[in-house]
């Protein structure tokens, strides 16, 4: 088992940053790769960025440019950096961790981006 827990939501103006952490533990050997969703009310949960063991990364292209995604090994631990924040990236974000044959899952952190 992987256990993920998000912090680091909160409220910010439009054109604010934002550094989100997932802490993981347990059974972490193994993990190949790792990421952030998110989810706006009334819609679909939507990859945000991803990040493999590689360390080789990937964006949606909403977030290309504002967004980093990145990882401490020695912290077992996931960053997603938010720059130039805009309403639109409200939503509840989550990450996982694929650790075959299981995607795992955080409980979500809250973003709120006011206008």
């Amino acid at each position: 088992q992987v256990q993920l827990v998000e912090s680091g939501g909160g409220l910010v103006q439009a054109g604010g940053s934002l550094r989100l952490s997932c802490a993981a533990s347990g059974s972490i050997v193994g993990i190949v790769a790792m990421g952030w969703y998110r989810q706006a009310p009334g819609n679909q949960r939507e990859p945000v960025a991803t990040i493999t063991s590689s360390g080789s990364t990937n964006y949606a292209d909403s977030v290309k440019g504002r967004f980093t995604i990145s990882r401490d090994n020695a912290k077992n631990t996931l960053y997603l950096q938010m720059n130039a924040l805009k309403p639109e990236d409200t939503a509840v974000y989550y990450c996982n961790a694929f650790r075959a044959p299981t995607l795992y899952w955080g409980q979500g952190t809250q973003v709120t981006v006011s206008s």
